[in-house]
């Protein structure tokens, strides 16, 4: 219900049956049989990886940190961000498992983290400015590593890459469906934010899961107890209130209560320290559902979420931080926001929550935003010995075109409706 539903367009939906749930006996068991030598191999590469980080921003900058797809939805300048909003830390979504089955990690199941050069080269875009980034693994759509990967410490080995790649200081395991209705790949994910925790030390991991007006549904408190059933503890459990009959900051906020409730229930903490494990990931704009998010409403929560010292505060996403044309148009889309707004209004109330202050004056159109008007004007023409992703924008024969997900040397209109390039008018 999260995510990649209706904003993802390069990952494709998975179908899993649910499982049932597993014993705390079997949980513990099915952990034991993960900690082998390749659990050694991960805590080498972790203690590596950590070592040689050249950039590691205050915690305060990862717990505040929005979601951007590099490679999809049209993703604006992560640079131009940070010179308008002060923003100095990205949520970078998502890390599935490939398509085509295998336990390695990918971006958005295709495009495979160990080849990758477009998302380094983004990450270095951002390091050079001061910035780092937080990875994010799973969202909404595609098969997820811990449904795909055997056991906890091969879906940790996975994510090591990852971190290793990228030199991480921080992750986010975005747990939703189907995968958290899936006992076994709950265990697995869970199990190796602890193996990846225990091997890379100040690795800043946050639990990102459903909301509802009950704080978070039957499978959230199962994801919950598996995490004190394992002995895990992350720096953070946000819920994302939205998509489940949410109306406004009143009932995030209430959620939130509701929430850390469970959280104290759950692990025997007292009100405050609960707090400081809770977070909120929220949606700016329009959601999935046709809830409507404003820039009031997040003031509401920003100052819900300092008053009551949270861990976390971040939205979904960068890429729809920007105003639709028309600004409402009654749709929910994955490259603006369907309000009223400036370029990066959300992204300021991240910013503040780290503690920084926003720079002030007006902010321009990312270089990849559509026109205002419609119109090819700054787009490139298209060349046949390019290599584009999902979110470029090409002119060819008098139109705008979109790319859906990687492609190279496959000419826009030639292949129909189901073709890479989406059409987006005559300019």
């Amino acid at each position: 219900m999260r995510r990649l539903k209706a904003l993802g367009s390069g990952v494709a939906a998975a179908v899993l049956a649910i499982a049932g749930l597993g014993t705390a006996a079997a949980i513990g068991a099915g952990q034991a049989s993960g900690a082998t030598a390749s659990t050694a191999r991960i805590a080498r590469a972790g203690q590596a990886a950590q070592a040689a980080q050249p950039n590691a921003l205050g915690n305060n900058w990862y717990a505040a940190a929005p979601y951007l797809m590099p490679l999809d939805n049209n993703p604006p300048s992560a640079p131009q961000i940070m010179d308008a909003t002060g923003l100095k830390a990205f949520q970078l979504a998502f890390i599935l498992a490939p398509n085509g089955g295998g336990c390695s990690p990918t971006w958005g199941g295709t495009s495979a983290v160990s080849s990758d050069t477009a998302v380094a080269s983004v990450i270095s875009g951002i390091r050079a400015k001061g910035g780092d980034v937080s990875v994010s693994i799973g969202g909404y759509g595609g098969t997820k590593l811990g449904q795909a990967c055997a056991d906890s410490a091969s879906t940790a080995a996975a994510y090591q890459q990852v971190i290793t790649k990228y030199q991480l200081k921080a992750m986010d395991f975005d747990l939703e469906e189907p995968e958290y209705e899936n006992t076994a790949a709950v265990s697995h994910e869970i199990g190796a934010a602890k193996i990846l925790q225990q091997n890379n030390p100040g690795l800043y991991i946050s639990i990102t899961t459903a909301g509802t007006a009950a704080g978070t549904g039957w499978f959230g408190q199962q994801m919950l107890n598996e995490a004190k059933a394992q002995g895990f503890t992350p720096n953070n459990f946000s819920i994302m209130p939205f998509d489940g009959g949410f109306n406004g900051a009143a009932s995030q906020t209430s959620a939130l209560t509701a929430f850390n409730g469970l959280l104290k229930t759950t692990f025997g903490w007292d009100t405050a320290t609960a707090y400081a494990h809770e977070g909120f990931s929220g949606m700016n704009g329009r959601s999935d559902s046709g809830e409507y998010f404003y820039q009031a409403d997040f003031q509401t929560v920003l100052d819900y979420a300092t008053s009551h010292g949270m861990g976390r505060f971040t939205f979904w996403s960068l890429n729809r931080d920007r105003q639709c044309n028309p600004p409402n148009n009654g749709t929910t889309s994955g490259t603006c926001s369907s309000v009223a707004q400036s370029d990066f209004d959300f992204a300021k109330y991240s910013v503040r929550f780290a503690g920084a202050t926003p720079p002030t004056g007006p902010t321009t159109s990312p270089p990849t935003s559509p026109p205002s008007g419609g119109g090819c004007s700054g787009v490139a023409q298209w060349s046949a010995s390019a290599v584009y992703v999902g979110g470029n924008e090409v002119a060819h024969s008098g139109h705008k075109w979109k790319a859906k997900w990687w492609t190279t040397n496959e000419e826009p209109g030639t292949t129909g409706e189901w073709g890479v390039w989406q059409d987006e008018g005559a300019c």
